[in-house]
């Protein structure tokens, strides 16, 4: 099952659109566009990024295939 995370690899700012765009499997030029308009044609872009960036976790830390947990 997919989660939704915020980008360690593709961010800008915080994240948010690199993870975005992972999750929905585009590129991430497209959602920053589209929050871009967000931003300057409807104004609650900037307050969804906000919110967005406070809500999504960070993207978990990736550990090796051949790493074998110590328990």
């Amino acid at each position: 099952m997919k989660k939704l995370y915020r980008s360690k690899n593709d961010k800008k700012i915080a994240g948010v659109c690199g993870g975005l765009a992972e999750y929905l499997n585009v590129d991430s030029t497209i959602i920053r566009l589209i929050w871009l308009a967000c931003i300057l044609l409807c104004g609650f872009g900037l307050l969804l990024y906000a919110i967005a960036w406070i809500v999504m976790p960070d993207e978990p830390e990736k550990q090796p295939e051949n790493q074998v947990d110590e328990q």
